[in-house]
């Protein structure tokens, strides 16, 4: 049984967390076990995902695999980036520069604000009546 290398990054967006795998390949991208052209419709979401395969030039070097749960499509996709990101310094630490000038390792810590009690909303307030 041959073992194939494979290069593993973990990516997060408000709930969303992706679990990313790079294998040698030839730039397929399957997300959730389906193409990543038929699991995010939107093509500027596409754009999001391919972003650090793109900085680095490796888009046709790798087969990316993709478990990706929580979250919308949008919030998935940013998980992906990290994801990929975070995989691809595995594979080669001199990438790290790159991605970081893009800023496609920091991890984006917004998420929805909750709901407070009194409230309808985090921050909005019921109309205010004086009498």
């Amino acid at each position: 049984m041959a073992s194939t290398t494979q290069y593993y990054g973990t990516g997060r967006r408000k709930t969303a967390v992706a679990r990313v795998y790079l294998r040698p390949g030839h730039g397929r991208i399957l997300v959730n076990k389906l193409p990543a052209d038929n699991y995010f419709h939107r093509e500027s979401i596409q754009l999001v995902m391919r972003q650090p395969l793109a900085v680095t030039e490796t888009a046709n070097d790798f087969d990316v695999i993709v478990n990706v749960a929580g979250g919308g499509k949008a919030g998935q996709a940013g998980a992906v980036r990290l994801g990929i990101s975070r995989a691809l310094v595995e594979f080669k630490p001199e990438f790290r520069s790159v991605l970081r000038a893009n800023g496609l390792l920091t991890r984006d810590a917004r998420k929805v604000e909750r709901k407070k009690y009194g409230q309808p909303g985090a921050r909005k307030r019921f109309q205010f009546s004086k009498r």
